[in-house]
């Protein structure tokens, strides 16, 4: 059975006899096909991001872009006489995203020639598949969650909110204060599942185990009254950074169970980590129990690690996690432990959660 093929995170269009019929430099007044007009919009209803890189006047291409009421489809535009593969290449690496999840589109040969010879992962596609794109399986996530839908505009919102990081004068932490930084931590209900998922699946650097819970194991442990499962959101003045964590907690009657921390890498710069962890250690110092987490080191976690050891958490034994069972040497599953109390409020971020477990450990 062939594997499902890498989905395409971000296309890349030309503009002359690709995304309008005809050259601009000629003819002033391009239209763009009904075809590629409904491609563009649903693949950024999929989340599938899209760019630009053409050659051509940046002003006057921009201009008839914005005038065709497809300008805020693109992220990146890429308008200029230099190679295709360097505008390609500006773009990956300013999304950071790998070539491999890169396309291009383009009506010359010689042009996917010249970015197919420079990067090799990048999958580049004839002008004339452009109305087919959306029947390619790799461009067809398997489930379109809320977070996807809105990608492009969370996108520009963090363009926007690194524009003006670089011109104030402040300190980080003034910046941060500046921005109005709402964290909201609610309980995951079946509309949040795919976006729950898509975190255990898509969170490397900052996910505490790497294991992956299906659709199945959540929906099943959302319906168990001693666990928890608890999805993340953070927003600030620029618009909303979508879903940015996840915590799956079980509860016992000394301790919390951590099983699964994973937090987006796009947060990490905002503290957004130690909030939650702070938050998490509040709640269970309140309640009068100690936490226990999981930890399994992988090539890329070094930074989870970090912050656990930084919140407090450590190898020391304790009679709490009797009850918790044995780690499987086998998974590389380490347990961290932590006495927990009250912790100080974040003065960047508003956190606004549920309470967690009441005595016996009910939920709240």
């Amino acid at each position: 059975m062939s594997e499902a093929p890498t989905l395409v995170k971000c296309l890349v269009w030309d503009l002359d006899n690709t995304l309008w019929r005809g050259t601009l430099l000629e003819d002033s007044g391009v239209a763009v096909p009904d075809e590629v007009r409904r491609t563009i919009v649903e693949l950024d209803a999929r989340g599938v991001l899209q760019a630009v890189a053409s050659k051509n006047d940046h002003d006057h291409a921009w201009q008839r872009l914005e005038a065709l009421g497809l300008a805020e489809y693109f992220v990146l535009p890429q308008i200029g006489w230099h190679a295709k593969s360097e505008s390609v290449r500006v773009i990956a690496d300013q999304l950071n995203f790998a070539k491999k999840t890169i396309a291009f589109i383009d009506d010359q040969p010689a042009e996917r020639a010249e970015v197919a010879y420079h990067h090799p992962e990048v999958r580049c596609y004839d002008a004339e598949c452009a109305a087919e794109l959306t029947t390619l399986p790799e461009f067809s996530p398997a489930v379109v969650t809320v977070d996807a839908a809105r990608r492009r505009s969370m996108y520009q919102a963090g363009f926007r909110r690194t524009a003006e990081r670089a011109r104030f004068a402040g300190p980080d932490e003034e910046f941060l204060r500046s921005l109005d930084l709402v964290m909201e931590i609610q309980r995951a209900d079946d509309a949040d599942l795919s976006r729950v998922e898509e975190l255990t699946l898509r969170t490397s650097q900052m996910n505490a185990t790497g294991v992956h819970y299906s659709d199945a194991d959540l929906r099943a442990l959302i319906a168990d009254p001693e666990h928890e499962v608890l999805v993340v959101t953070l927003a600030d003045r620029f618009g909303p950074h979508g879903a940015v964590g996840v915590l799956l907690l079980r509860y016992h009657d000394r301790v919390w169970h951590l099983k699964l921390l994973a937090t987006s890498c796009r947060v990490v710069s905002f503290g957004a980590g130690a909030v939650l962890l702070d938050w998490l250690i509040g709640e269970a110092g309140a309640a009068g129990v100690h936490l226990a987490a999981d930890f399994r080191p992988t090539d890329r976690n070094r930074m989870m690690e970090i912050a656990y050891r930084f919140a407090g958490f450590t190898d020391e034994p304790c009679d709490c996690l009797t009850g918790l069972g044995t780690t499987d040497a086998g998974t590389g599953v380490e347990r961290r432990h932590l006495v927990a109390g009250p912790r100080a409020v974040s003065r960047t971020v508003h956190v606004t959660a549920p309470a967690l477990g009441a005595a016996g450990g009910a939920r709240g």
